[in-house]
């Protein structure tokens, strides 16, 4: 494997040279990138880097690009001004990014698409000032990728998702921190991804999975959330304007909207004080779906031996969300840890107007986990603290391909 080093320590001080310099560097890393032969090493020494556009690399094969260490090696796009993302990888394969930070971007943090075998290890993204809607949508964001692996990576300040994947197919999160981002990890429209041993805290929302109309990967699912410690997510929702994720109530530890096969287990979910999981369909957004293919309804979702601890205080979401509960619901400090919409498809039903033991919403084995079914199709009339019919068990398996290698 051919090592290429970026910048050597003699050029480490010219990020103390005027802005003509640092364009220089702007220069030397994106051609370094652009003349990268299959199977090379690219090194960045330690040192904080000041750059002005997105950093790509396309079309490549078997690429590491390793730095000093995270929060050793920074590259800093603060006041960017050409392109949104701070790097952007597309049309690859075998592609490691590991040991650097990067912060400030315009847009997405690093961005990968159409990339087989991605890894991200020991990577930070994030906004250094005030959590904010003019920070960058997404931390990492790998989007139409296969074998992805999220492993050790920090994401702070994004206004949409700080550890983003989306539609995309075998994929491991884990062992990551997300905080003060809209939601601290997102599974969107993706299949067979296991999420485990992460933190998740001080978000709005602390782990989301969902399906949203619209795109190209219709379903996803085949999702499994375990071993986390997803706490204290209360942080104001501060996504821009007509974002879907800026729907999800502050106090949110755990969201499934609209996704199928999704099992939910082992985690600590303390101090989320809206709304400790919820499941629940598309409509409960209020957005329009002019998607014909797109299925709005949660199914075979499985959540069991989870501990729930939440602060005895009212629903803490505000907009629409936060007037239902206020008004309609009237649980005052009595918020369930965990609620279900209640809308049901009814192709997916019984006789007894219940779903079919392929479709069930299952819960169960949970310590200090109080329930409600919030019959929202029905304007709210029957809501329902009786858990009795969902104690049932939907196990979920994942079949995950060997996600991306690690760069060790």
């Amino acid at each position: 494997m051919r090592i290429i080093p970026i910048l050597t320590l003699g050029m480490l001080a010219i990020c103390h040279q005027p802005i003509y310099a640092q364009r220089d560097i702007q220069k030397q890393l994106q051609r370094q990138l652009i003349m990268a032969e299959d199977g090379s090493v690219i090194e960045l020494p330690a040192g904080q880097f000041q750059l002005s556009s997105t950093l790509s690399l396309e079309g490549k094969k078997n690429i590491l690009i390793k730095g000093a260490g995270m929060d050793k090696t920074i590259l800093n796009f603060k006041g960017q001004s050409e392109g949104a993302e701070g790097l952007r990888v597309s049309n690859a394969q075998d592609i490691t990014i590991r040991d650097l930070t990067v912060q400030n971007t315009e847009g997405d943090g690093i961005k990968t698409m159409n990339v087989t075998n991605i890894a991200f290890k020991q990577v930070k993204v994030e906004w250094t000032g005030p959590p904010a809607k003019e920070n960058g949508s997404y931390g990492l964001y790998p989007v139409q990728c296969q074998q992805v692996l999220i492993d050790s990576c920090t994401a702070i300040g994004a206004s949409d998702a700080g550890l983003y994947v989306g539609q995309s197919k075998d994929i491991v999160v884990r062992n990551c921190i997300a905080k003060n981002n809209v939601a601290g990890i997102e599974i969107e429209n993706s299949l067979h991804a296991e999420v485990y041993n992460n933190e998740a805290l001080e978000n709005t929302g602390g782990i989301l999975v969902f399906d949203l109309p619209d795109l190209v990967q219709k379903k996803g699912g085949y999702v499994k959330v375990y071993d986390n410690n997803i706490h204290h997510n209360n942080f104001p929702n501060f996504a821009p304007k007509g974002n879907t994720v800026g729907k999800v109530p502050a106090g949110t530890g755990v969201m499934i909207l609209a996704t199928s096969h999704v099992e939910l287990y082992n985690n600590k979910i303390h101090y989320n004080n809206s709304a400790g999981t919820a499941i629940i369909s598309y409509f409960m957004t209020e957005n329009p779906i002019k998607d014909s293919s797109y299925n709005p309804y949660p199914a075979t979702v499985y959540i069991h031996d989870n501990d729930y601890v939440r602060d005895p205080v009212k629903f803490q979401g505000k907009g629409r969300i936060g007037l239902m509960f206020k008004f309609k619901l009237r649980f005052g400090k009595n918020v369930p840890h965990i609620f279900y919409d209640g809308i049901l498809n009814k192709e997916w039903t019984d006789t007894n107007g219940q779903y079919k033991p392929e479709y069930r919403i299952c819960i169960s084995d949970n310590k200090n986990a109080s329930f409600a079914n919030l019959d929202a199709g029905n304007n709210f009339k029957n809501v329902s603290r009786n858990a009795a019919q969902y104690n049932c068990s939907n196990p979920v398996t994942t079949n995950i391909t060997v996600p991306a290698k690690s760069g060790d």
